[in-house]
């Protein structure tokens, strides 16, 4: 009968030394820096965002966190080099909807879903279309006429194959009733070189574009969010000129398959409270970037839903 009277008080105290274990994990976490892979090149509008939020969150962690460029492949290159490796919570990748496409499109060489541990949703971009000042084209009625009455002559840029940029236009083409002719390119930087060159009728790229634009070198005609933005009122959204376009790419922060609760808690609170730094906010309104917040639970459910939607939009709107 003693036996069974103290087992109450023991199990009450293996409960509460494991407790303590996952106390312990998370006060004793992070004790070294850690690196955020941005899988992107640097000076781009992800890389220009992610680093102040990096240092921020850093700082409320009392730990470094070092951000690292490994661009390619959609996001596939450098989220793919997490993937397989300790689940302690020091290495992290930033990670965009575009790589489920990626991984709708070539066979990459990890799952985008099960491979990863969602951390927190932390952001979106801003889209555009743009023309060239002198262009014929000043509205998006003028774009879908000009590709009613020319089929498939209207070349566009975007970066690369079933980017944000990409899916949009297509959509957009697709509700009009229309064909545009993409031709991928490397980044925002080289599709807006080309606009200005004279080599494409249009670009449909993320908002690396605002300096131009501001500049009167190139002409903003549309946006894809939800609401006009603040810096150019006077723009639609392709929304609310019929089409039934919204388009902001979420952008989220992620780690290695299996990682611990308490560390995933320690690093989306983190993050979370970053979210308020005046350094990223700087930086967000710069390229007019939406803050697009959701907490870990929140985002898996989010993240494996949107690799199905990517599904449905490889299949809807990328050529094979």
């Amino acid at each position: 009968m003693k036996v069974f009277r103290s087992f109450p008080i023991v199990l009450v105290s293996i409960v509460f030394f494991v407790m303590l274990g996952g106390f312990s994990m998370a006060a004793e976490f992070p004790t070294k820096p850690i690196t955020l892979i941005v899988p992107y090149p640097a000076g781009g509008s992800t890389d220009v965002v992610i680093r102040p939020l990096a240092e921020a969150a850093g700082k409320i962690l009392g730990q470094p966190m070092l951000v690292e460029n490994k661009g390619g492949g959609g996001g596939a290159v450098g989220t793919g080099s997490i993937v397989g490796k300790e689940a302690d919570g020091y290495l992290l990748s930033v990670v965009v909807t575009s790589l489920h496409r990626a991984a709708h499109i070539n066979k990459l060489s990890f799952d985008t879903v099960k491979d990863l541990t969602p951390i927190i949703r932390v952001a979106g971009y801003l889209y555009g279309v743009l023309v060239r000042p002198d262009s014929k084209i000043k509205t998006i009625k003028d774009l879908i006429d000009n590709a009613k009455a020319n089929p498939g002559q209207l070349t566009y840029m975007a970066s690369g194959i079933g980017t944000g940029g990409h899916i949009a236009a297509e959509e957009m083409a697709t509700n009009a009733g229309v064909q545009f002719n993409h031709l991928p390119s490397k980044g925002d930087q080289e599709s807006s070189a080309a606009l200005l060159g004279g080599h494409v009728d249009f670009i449909s790229t993320t908002s690396g574009w605002i300096p131009l634009a501001e500049a009167g070198q190139l002409k903003v005609i549309a946006t894809y969010g939800e609401t006009r933005v603040k810096r150019f009122p006077d723009v639609p959204t392709v929304k609310e000129l019929g089409y039934k376009v919204v388009h902001d790419s979420p952008i989220g922060i992620v780690g290695p398959k299996g990682m611990a609760p308490e560390r995933v808690k320690v690093l989306h609170d983190a993050f979370q409270k970053a979210l308020s730094d005046p350094g990223f906010l700087k930086a967000m309104a710069s390229y007019e970037m939406p803050v697009l917040y959701q907490n870990s639970a929140d985002f898996a459910k989010f993240w494996a839903e949107a690799y199905v939607e990517a599904g449905v939009q490889v299949k809807n709107f990328i050529k094979p």
